[in-house]
């Protein structure tokens, strides 16, 4: 495509449009706004352009080629940022390229777009320097004053300028010639911080914890000297605003900022500065002001002495403090994790690398932040950070992360199932600025954990199997029948999801009452707006548990997701409705994630929902429905239930035959007469089904007491054509007993099983060292399988990389190798995926345990292979069948 735009993208334009393509909230989501339940803190902000930005070819007021047309017609939650999408992307965006053979000295925008850039694209770094030119483009190292790659370790020498008063550097005047912000990963201050993992030679330490630093002067620093640091973020630095910080060096600081002299020798002058607890994230720019008796001296900006500074889980005057060291190095410093989908029934697990330390994922990360216009001075409350993300991540409103789309037609882009981690897909937002195509929930909650894990929250995913999507504020879910118990479709607006996965976050909420803090639910996937933009959360899980639905953010919608009943609606002779059945135990069945230090399932159902059944889970139903739109629906409720219904269905294989059986029970004292109705049809995991592709109609006799089985055999044939995502089948059953009309309804959702992939590793995994994994895959279906796309993925091993392998036959065999050359030691993961038209959801893990590089090194400059976009594999280097 070059660099002209799809007609697909140009249909998008700034605002997302409204085409009959599923792209955008899933379907059954109409634009529903809920109550208002918050005004922003903060007032419609009008910002200049980033200054990292200002001098990209992006930011041209010639229109580049393929740049979205037109002004966005919403500005977003802060409007009023003038920031605009840059050139659209292709729709597959590209992965990393070799890191191993990146050239130095050219900026970041000239490496990475090809709007900036006259060399070939193959060559380009995708995410080296995310924000203007560093100098240097190779990493490890800090560009050497004196211009030799030769330098030692220590400071960074800075030419001989004074940004203060007329610019005369004085004799006698105390002129800062040098820092060293001690940033590099093996050092101190890395260390304590919990940063060394960030694949990143800048100085990254984490709020309310001191870090060290030292001073080159032009003379020995005397009792007499005064010197302050200053830290500056945003456009408009304010000390009000906690923008421009102001630390006095041996003197008390403001806000719990203070800097201290730990050593004066020679001309070296090191410091101790401790951060304010509730200081702001962000990447800040530093600079040393100085007074003696020869005057000002004042250092001039210098983008190699910046610090990102990240919340700190480890700190206990941090509001987002975690006092459990095992959380913290599962939901902060893990890289990688486990998503759950299916079924209740029928779980599934894929394993997500999230790659919070990824270099270019922190720049990534607080690109979002400025996309959305958030103003900085609110960026040190994780409650407006975290439900910022939960909006950015999407692209709806704001032109954020990544387009969702539940339509089953990806071939302008990534098909959902196919993405293996975040990294590929927050280092093309940041290369591009364009939202990456496509997304569904757990992609958005697999970059949501990235996005808080990295910028210090502990986060972690959580998947509801039976999330229900309550669309009119019931908080009940309402299925809709006609006289003879056959499914209202049009009706039928709530839904219930197989599975959904958002995301919690630990933090405590100074903006309720007590009681409430803890794990708060964030969800990035649009369903609902929330104060007219696609956002949910964060929401206190306490007061979901307990049916407090008046809680803010989104209680009333995420409490139906979990804990809501099931209210089957029987259309009468007149044209009015009846409750003929409430299902209480349907919605919410099991919440699950990744359990701490293992790759086993944890059930949090306990910590969201009271034991079902039980007079407080009771309670919290009904209190919650009490505030909602039917808030009587508990009045007028019917029962004679002596004939009990229970769905059985065997683990199905997908390319294979099935059997689903439905089993009736008696449990009165006289004999019953079932009449009973099975319609099985295909279903998105969103609860929208397809047509009723088989039904069978059967009349039952049961005896006092007695069981009887009900069979509905398929052929691989009668369900292939109709498939869609995820493989997942709906049987719905309705019955109705002639003795005492009592009415049967259930609802009965499985998937078809996909096979893994096999990872087998050749070889010790050591730092430096090329490394050779074995992939091998089994078609399990008799037709061909075209345009296959390999993915492989791993933090601290492997850059994206995709592979294309073409077609595989029918059942036949393929087995394929590529090398790889970790860059950090330690328990790692490579993670695979496969994707074509006729099968998805397919992948596979290994773990690698990397060796250091002989000698005791620690760390290369980073992950690499030959990761080049969109690798072609040979039919030569393929295993038979």
């Amino acid at each position: 495509m070059g660099n002209q735009p799809s007609p697909f993208f140009q249909q998008l334009g700034p605002a997302f449009p409204t085409h009959k393509p599923l792209i955008g909230p899933p379907p059954h989501l109409p634009l529903i706004r809920r109550r208002r339940l918050f005004s922003p803190v903060h007032p419609v902000l009008s910002r200049p352009v980033p200054p990292r930005l200002r001098d990209s070819a992006l930011l041209s007021p010639t229109p580049l080629a393929g740049t979205m047309d037109g002004p966005r017609s919403d500005m977003g939650r802060w409007g009023g940022n003038p920031w605009q999408p840059p050139a659209t992307p292709s729709p597959e965006p590209e992965p990393e390229p070799d890191r191993r053979s990146r050239r130095g000295g050219r900026s970041f925008w000239a490496r990475c777009c090809s709007c900036c850039s006259c060399r070939n694209r193959a060559d380009d770094d995708l995410g080296l320097e995310p924000h203007g030119d560093r100098g240097s483009g190779s990493r490890g190292r800090r560009p050497d004053s004196r211009g030799s790659d030769s330098r030692q370790p220590g400071f960074y020498r800075i030419s001989g300028v004074n940004a203060a008063g007329d610019g005369t550097i004085r004799e006698g005047m105390l002129a800062v010639t040098g820092v060293d912000l001690l940033s590099a990963r093996s050092e101190q201050n890395r260390q304590e911080h919990h940063t060394d993992e960030f694949e990143y030679d800048e100085l990254i330490v984490r709020r309310g914890q001191p870090f060290c630093m030292a001073l080159l002067l032009s003379r020995p620093y005397e009792s007499s000297d005064h010197v302050a640091l200053e830290l500056f973020i945003g456009n408009n630095p304010e000390v009000g605003k906690g923008t421009h910080v102001v630390i006095p060096v041996g003197k008390g600081g403001s806000a719990g900022w203070k800097a201290q002299v730990t050593k004066a020798s020679g001309q070296t002058l090191t410091l101790r500065v401790h951060i304010s607890p509730n200081a702001i994230i962000g990447k800040f720019q530093l600079t040393v002001r100085t007074r003696s008796k020869a005057g000002e001296f004042l250092l001039p900006f210098d983008p190699h002495i910046e610090i990102y500074i990240l919340f700190n889980p480890w700190c206990p005057e941090d509001i987002v403090y975690v006092d459990h060291e095992d959380w913290r190095q599962e939901y902060v410093l893990n890289e990688s994790g486990r998503i759950y989908y299916g079924t209740e029934a029928q779980i599934g697990e894929r394993t997500w690398n999230y790659g919070q330390f990824d270099h270019g994922v922190l720049d990534a990360c607080l690109y979002i932040l400025d996309r959305r216009g958030m103003p900085y001075g609110g960026r040190g409350d994780p409650v407006s950070v975290s439900r910022v993300i939960s909006a950015m991540v999407n692209s709806l409103d704001d032109n954020g992360v990544l387009i969702g789309n539940w339509s089953g037609d990806y071939s302008r882009g990534t098909n959902p199932s196919a993405w293996v981690g975040s990294v590929e897909i927050l280092l093309s937002y940041l290369r591009t600025g364009s939202s990456v195509p496509y997304g569904q929930c757990w992609v958005f909650a697999g970059v949501t954990t990235t996005v808080l894990r990295c910028l210090g929250l502990a986060a972690r995913t959580i998947t509801n199997f039976n999330s229900a999507h309550d669309t009119d504020t019931s908080l009940t879910m309402d299925i809709y029948f006609d006289e003879n118990m056959k499914p209202l479709e049009h009706l039928n607006r709530d839904s219930v999801w197989n599975f959904h996965v958002w995301n919690d976050c630990w933090m405590k909420r100074p903006d309720l009452p007590s009681g409430f803090d803890g794990w708060q639910v964030v969800d990035a996937t649009p369903q609902e707006t929330s104060s007219g933009i696609f956002c949910c959360g964060p929401c206190s899980v306490e007061s979901i548990k307990n049916g407090l639905v008046y809680m803010k953010y989104d209680t009333p919608f995420i409490f139906a997701e979990v804990n809501s009943d099931k209210v089957y609606w029987q259309r009468q002779d007149d044209g009015s409705f009846k409750i003929v059945y409430v299902e209480e135990k349907a919605i919410g069945t099991l919440i699950v994630t990744k359990a701490i230090g293992s790759n086993m399932r944890e059930d949090v159902t306990h910590i969201y929902k009271h034991p079902e059944g039980s007079e407080a889970e009771r309670k919290a139903v009904e209190t919650a429905a009490s505030h909602g739109s039917k808030p009587s629906v508990y009045a007028n409720r019917d029962s004679a239930e002596d004939v009990a219904m229970q769905v059985e269905a065997q683990d199905a294989v997908m390319g294979q035959d099935l059997t689903v059986c439905v089993v009736l029970t008696n449990r009165g004292s006289s004999q019953r007469t079932v009449k009973l109705h099975l319609y099985l049809s295909v279903t998105f995991y969103t609860g929208v089904t397809g047509s009723v592709f088989k039904e069978s109609k059967k009349e039952v006799v049961l005896a006092p007491g007695a069981s009887e089985r009900v069979y509905m055999p398929v052929a691989y044939k009668e369900y292939q054509p109709h498939l869609v995502d995820q493989g997942a089948m709906l049987l719905n059953v309705s019955g109705h007993v002639k003795e005492n009309g009592q009415v049967l309804a259930k609802q009965h959702t499985f998937r078809l099983r996909t096979p893994d992939l096999s990872l087998t590793l050749l070889g010790a995994a050591v730092v430096g060292q090329e490394c050779e994994v074995q992939i091998v895959f089994k078609n399990p279906l008799p037709v061909t399988l075209t345009n296959v796309v390999f993915r492989l993925e791993g933090s601290g091993l492997q850059r994206p990389k995709i592979l294309n392998v073409g077609d595989i036959g029918g059942n036949e065999t393929v087995t394929l190798r590529q090398t790889f050359v970790p860059v950090r030691p330690g328990p790692r993961q490579l993670i695979a995926s496969l994707d074509s038209p006729q099968l998805s959801q397919v992948h596979g893990v290994i773990q690698v345990d990397v060796a250091p590089a002989p000698g005791g090194g620690g760390f290369l400059s980073d992950a690499g292979g030959n990761s080049h976009a969109g690798e072609t594999i040979s039919m030569a280097s393929r295993g038979g069948a």
